[in-house]
């Protein structure tokens, strides 16, 4: 498969390795210094291009490879939800997008334990849900779109609840931990998964990338994987 890559910074070589290593073939890197190479022949020429860029420029680039008639995987984070219906648009127009808050297959299993845990809290009132999650100090969104994800995960199933404050920190090179916390006079659940490198991230990408290959539309992991989705 030929891929292009938007975006080659740490995630961005990340991916780039994951794509060699799964024998596919990186035909063009857009990085800030030459955009306009998304005009070009050997960008139009990609399956599907694999963007991690930044929330500010994330959506220009995204919708100029659609117009361009190129597939594209979108991991960054802080730009979809305000523009999400014209994503919409663009996709019932013929375009793919595929887009995640996170990669992760690992944060994936870590959303669907989630959910689970926070429709049987409907039952037991006495516990009380918060969440936390820490980054580098280099992310520009807080919180994060996998917090954001986790906690629109569970006020959709726990009916109790309005709303959910997330803490947020940013320390060092942490490359991702999230921790949601239920808590009662009895007792503390805790469930928490920690990125231990970017490696996760980039595979799942790419395997989001060898899907929308073959398939159309506004695309999410629970298309990937279906159980996310109860399927």
């Amino acid at each position: 498969m030929k891929i292009a890559l938007i975006g080659y910074g740490k995630m961005g070589h990340e991916v780039e390795r994951v794509c060699l290593r799964r024998g596919h073939q990186v035909v063009c890197i857009v990085d800030v210094e030459n955009v306009a190479d998304m005009d070009g022949d050997v960008f139009r020429s990609a399956d599907v291009a694999i963007e991690f860029s930044a929330p500010c420029a994330s959506h220009g680039l995204v919708r100029h490879a659609m117009e361009k008639g190129v597939k594209v995987v979108s991991g960054t984070t802080g730009w979809f939800a305000q523009h999400e219906a014209e994503m919409r648009a663009l996709c019932e127009q013929g375009g793919t997008l595929f887009w995640s808050s996170n990669y992760s297959v690992g944060v994936q299993m870590f959303r669907a334990c989630n959910r689970f845990l926070a429709r049987l809290m409907n039952d037991f009132p006495g516990y009380r849900v918060s969440m936390e999650e820490t980054h580098h100090v280099h992310k520009l969104d807080a919180p994060s779109g996998t917090a954001l994800t986790l906690r629109d995960d569970i006020l959709d199933e726990l009916a109790r609840v309005a709303d959910i404050d997330i803490e947020s920190r940013r320390e060092g090179e942490v490359p991702g931990i999230h921790t949601v916390r239920y808590e009662s006079e009895a007792d503390a659940l805790i469930l928490t998964h920690t990125a231990k490198n970017r490696s996760g991230f980039a595979l799942g990408a790419v395997l989001a990338a060898e899907y929308a290959a073959g398939h159309q539309g506004l695309l999410t992991m629970a298309d990937l994987l279906p159980w996310l989705a109860g399927k």
